[in-house]
C-alpha cells in the first residue's frame, strides 16, 4: 500500500488507491509520487474529495477505475502525438463532437476517467482546493451561480452544497454530460435542484439575457477554436462586480482538446483582453513536476484563474 499510514490518516481514499492498483498495478509508480510527499492537510483535503468521488461511482467504482485508465492511455496517444508535432491532433468543435461527445459510448468512460482524475491527479486536486475555499468562499452571500461544462459534478455539487449560493445552473453541449452531472448530484444527496440545461454558449441567442453572480468554466476553454469569444460571452453573462473561477491546462494534449495555450501568462492575458480584472492566479504543474520543470519541458500546467467583472 502507498504510504504505509495511508489506511489510517485517509480510509476512503486508501480503499480508492487500492482498488485503482488491483485493477491497474502497473500505475502504482505514479501513485507514489503523488501521495508519498502528501502533507497532513493535503491528505485531509485529498481524503474529502475521495469522499465525493466514492459516492458519486458508488457500486459502479470498478467501471470509474476502467474508465480512467483508459482516459490514461488516449492521453498517452495524444502526448506522443503533442511531442512529435508540437500540435494537438484535432483543431475545429465539429470534429470533438463527431468523435467524443455525440458518442455516449466513448463519452461516458471519459467521464468516468475524468472524475477519478479529480483525486489522482495532484493539479486536478489542487484546482478544487482553491475553487471551494478561495472561490466559493470569496463569494458573496445570495449569489446566483452558473457552471460551464459541469461534466462529472463535483464542483456543482460543491456550489449547491454552500449556504451562500442562492440558485445554480449547469450549462452543457452533451446531454450524456448533463445526465452525469445530474446523476451525480443525487448520488451526493444535494437536495437543492441545479438547472442543467444543453446551452452552447457561443450561441449568442441561448443567453437570453442572464446574468450571474459566479461563473465557473473548468477544463473548458481548451476545447473550444475560440476561447477569446467563449470568455467576452463570460463577461456579458456576469452581473456587475461577478466573480469567474477558470481552470485551463497548458501543453494539455487530450482527444478532445483543440486550444493550445503554450503559457499560463497567455490564459492570463485572455481573461483580462475580456474585460475581467484578475483577483488570483495558481500554475499548477502535473504530478511529480515543479513549476520551472513543468515550463522547460513543456508539461501540463492548470492555470486557475479567480477574475472579476467590473462592478
Amino acid at each position: 500500500m502507498i504510504l504505509p499510514d495511508l489506511p489510517a490518516a485517509a480510509p476512503v481514499l486508501a480503499r480508492i488507491v487500492a482498488a485503482v492498483l488491483d485493477r491497474w498495478p502497473e500505475h502504482r509508480g505514479y501513485l507514489d509520487r503523488r501521495f508519498r510527499d502528501e502533507t497532513p492537510e493535503g491528505l485531509a483535503s485529498a481524503e474529502a474529495l475521495a469522499g465525493l468521488v466514492a459516492a458519486i461511482a458508488g457500486d459502479d467504482l470498478g467501471r470509474v477505475i476502467d474508465g480512467y485508465r483508459h482516459m490514461c492511455g488516449m492521453i498517452n496517444d495524444e502526448e506522443i502525438h503533442f511531442r512529435r508535432t508540437g500540435r494537438y491532433r484535432l483543431s475545429s468543435f465539429a470534429e470533438v463532437e463527431a468523435a467524443i461527445y455525440a458518442d455516449p459510448a466513448c463519452m461516458a468512460p471519459y467521464l468516468d476517467g475524468i472524475l477519478l482524475s479529480q483525486l489522482l491527479w495532484r493539479n486536478h486536486a489542487d484546482a478544487i482546493g482553491l475553487y471551494r475555499r478561495r472561490f466559493l468562499g470569496g463569494n458573496r452571500p445570495g449569489y446566483r451561480h452558473l457552471e460551464i461544462g459541469p461534466g462529472h459534478g463535483l464542483l456543482l455539487a460543491l456550489a449547491l452544497a454552500d449556504p451562500a449560493c442562492a440558485a445554480a445552473a449547469g450549462w452543457d453541449v452533451s446531454a450524456t454530460s448533463l445526465g452525469r452531472t445530474a446523476d451525480a448530484l443525487a448520488r451526493l444527496g444535494i437536495g437543492r435542484v441545479a438547472n442543467l440545461r444543453a446551452v452552447d454558449v457561443a450561441d449568442g441567442h441561448a443567453l437570453s439575457g442572464a446574468r450571474f453572480d459566479s461563473l465557473v468554466a473548468s477544463e473548458v476553454l481548451e476545447h473550444l477554436e475560440r476561447p477569446d469569444l467563449a470568455l467576452e460571452t463570460f463577461r456579458r453573462l456576469a452581473a456587475p462586480g461577478a466573480r469567474l473561477f477558470l481552470n485551463v491546462p497548458v501543453n494539455s494534449p487530450a482527444p478532445d482538446h483543440i486550444f493550445l495555450f503554450e503559457t499560463p501568462e497567455a490564459v492570463v492575458d485572455m481573461t483580462r483582453a475580456a474585460g475581467f480584472d484578475i483577483e488570483h492566479t495558481a500554475f499548477l504543474p502535473s504530478t511529480g513536476l515543479t513549476l520551472d520543470r513543468a515550463r522547460k519541458i513543456a508539461a501540463t500546467i492548470s492555470a486557475v484563474i479567480i477574475a472579476r467583472a467590473p462592478g
